[in-house]
């Protein structure tokens, strides 16, 4: 998806949603369209951009979805930051990205006060005493040893193992799995035949091929960096289970180690236009219990672009020359 979108908003700047073309039974219930093989019909591209936060702000307690009332307050701020910011907000200098490569508003409204829906309360389960923690960010480096396993930033610059899997192009940083909104790049393909469903990620191009056929996981000892995924279907639901995660990633916000994770996602299309992506990350090593995510995906028509991935396949003898220039020991071969 491209377009121009304003990261600083809180949430988003339309009152009303357009209404899609919705197929219903008698009851007003929606019958998602089904495949040549029967399956409903989940094809196609679909944008999952939100500016939903992840948690639930302590403001709205237990309260699950915004008010008209907080609509019109939330549109107001919103329109007011865009006009003092004249539309050409830095978020305080050049940095890596400016507003045009944002994309932080979704296709449609979402009246949910956080996108976590389990636990109850909208907000993170608590981590377990001593599991592993560490956040990388686009500032400077910060302290840590190999494996590097969060995706953005790093702990230093003697080799391209102290940067983070999404400078490395392994992993990017909204498609890890799960599949999370980020800055940019919020679209994911998807693929059915009779016996196979197919997540095809623009970030990183990472395609998840997902068995349908009943076959067991891969042996225990065989780990992905994505995973072992396999699928079937719970009435108009799609369900994938994941384990064999490898132990070089993080489970889930900047914690745990993926190797003890049991991730299920659930895809469910409810409108013409609209699935809904709920996913639950359980690992009892990272947090004291499961959590649950509802991510809303809208239909495009726009294509996935190529993710050429600059930072691994160029950017990255860049950022270790650049550290040996500043200590010293930079020799360029042109010298001789």
């Amino acid at each position: 998806m491209r377009r121009l979108a304003w990261f600083h908003v809180c949430w988003f700047t339309t009152l009303a949603a357009p209404v899609s073309a919705f197929a219903q039974t008698a009851e007003g219930v929606y019958i998602a369209p089904r495949n040549e093989w029967g399956q409903p019909d989940l094809r196609g591209v679909w944008n999952f951009s939100s500016n939903t936060p992840l948690e639930r702000p302590a403001q709205y307690a237990d309260q699950e979805f915004l008010s008209d009332d907080d609509v019109a307050r939330i549109r107001a701020e919103a329109l007011d930051d865009i006009a003092r910011s004249d539309g050409n907000s830095s978020q305080g200098g050049v940095g890596g990205y400016n507003q045009f490569w944002i994309e932080g508003l979704p296709l449609e409204e979402n009246r949910r006060t956080s996108l976590i829906i389990d636990p109850p309360n909208g907000r993170m389960p608590a981590r377990v005493q001593g599991a592993p923690v560490a956040f990388g960010g686009l500032g400077p480096d910060i302290e840590g040893e190999r494996p590097v396993r969060f995706t953005v930033g790093g702990i230093g610059k003697d080799g391209p193992e102290d940067r983070g899997l999404s400078e490395r192009c392994l992993l990017g940083f909204n498609s890890v799995p799960p599949f999370m909104p980020s800055m940019y790049n919020n679209n994911v393909q998807l693929f059915q035949n009779a016996d196979h469903f197919v997540i095809f990620n623009e970030m990183i191009h990472e395609a998840r091929i997902v068995p349908l056929d009943g076959r067991p996981h891969l042996p225990g000892d065989v780990a992905q960096w994505t995973g072992d995924s396999r699928g079937y279907w719970d009435g108009d639901t799609l369900v994938v289970e994941t384990r064999n995660f490898t132990d070089k990633t993080q489970s889930f916000r900047g914690t745990g180690i993926s190797k003890n994770m049991h991730l299920i996602e659930r895809f469910t299309r409810v409108a013409d236009d609209e699935v809904h992506y709920v996913f639950t990350v359980n690992d009892p090593q990272a947090f004291v219990a499961p959590v649950t995510v509802l991510v809303p995906m809208h239909k495009t028509q726009d294509e996935l672009y190529e993710y050429a991935c600059h930072e691994g396949n160029y950017g990255m003898l860049n950022i270790l020359r650049g550290a040996r220039v500043e200590e010293g020991s930079w020799v360029d071969s042109n010298d001789n």
